[in-house]
């Protein structure tokens, strides 16, 4: 029998979901926060809606990422890790990463492991078909192809999509090396072998968050944790 998970920030992962829009004070607000990078990527986003969820995303990330820290949110930097992968300059023990789709976004921060998170919106049936008959495993591609309702194969598609992402993410990979990764199962799940994105064995679990998203969570290091999952709420 398993010794039980001992009881420590290192095997717990603090996961927030964040709405992404947001009334225009906030936005100005978080505007405000954002370094020089940031703001300039805000202000060229293709539409206005866009620029605005970026600045929810990266404000919100910077103030709970700052108050873990004890710095000041406008005052945190980062380094760019392989493939432009960000975490906090002056971190310490603590890894971050974070996701967006649509209106909802996902941080993820873990002490002594490195995290990965996604999220995303419910994909189309027909595309999630065409990719897990191309490029997943057959036991993934058939938990898709063989969904009861084209809805069910939807979920099941994004889900399996979410679990790639924070696998790649935790290494700061290329999503094409996370493609062939045997992912189906119940939440939790050990993946012993992460293939060509390093080595193993990786723990990731399925992240409840409202609305037509799907989201997931991965570390590394062989040792169970669990998910502290709450909603950010913006400043008032």
């Amino acid at each position: 029998m398993n010794a039980p998970a001992r009881e420590s920030a290192t095997d717990v992962v603090d996961v927030w979901s964040i709405p992404t829009d947001q009334p225009p004070a906030v936005v100005r607000r978080l505007y405000g926060l954002l370094d020089a990078e940031e703001r300039e990527r805000a202000d060229r986003a293709r539409d206005p809606r866009q620029g605005e969820r970026f600045t929810v995303v990266r404000g919100a990330v910077r103030l709970l990422v700052a108050e873990r820290l004890d710095v000041a949110p406008a005052d945190l930097t980062w380094r760019r890790g392989p493939h432009g992968r960000p975490s906090p300059a002056a971190g310490g023990r603590i890894d971050v990463n974070w996701s967006a789709s649509g209106a909802l976004a996902l941080l993820a921060v873990a002490d002594g492991r490195r995290v990965g998170a996604d999220v995303e919106q419910l994909r189309p049936p027909g595309v999630g078909i065409r990719i897990a008959r191309r490029h997943f495993p057959p036991a993934d591609a058939a938990l898709v192809l063989d969904a009861p309702s084209p809805a069910d194969g939807a979920d099941r598609f994004t889900r399996l999509w979410c679990r790639r992402e924070a696998c790649v993410k935790v290494y700061g990979g290329r999503l094409a090396q996370g493609l062939g990764l045997p992912l189906a199962g119940p939440s939790p799940l050990r993946l012993a072998d992460p293939g060509p994105l390093g080595p193993g064995p990786l723990r990731l679990a399925d992240v409840p968050v409202p609305g037509p998203f799907r989201a997931a969570v991965a570390v590394d290091e062989d040792r169970p944790f669990a998910v502290r999952h709450r909603a950010w709420a913006a400043p008032s």
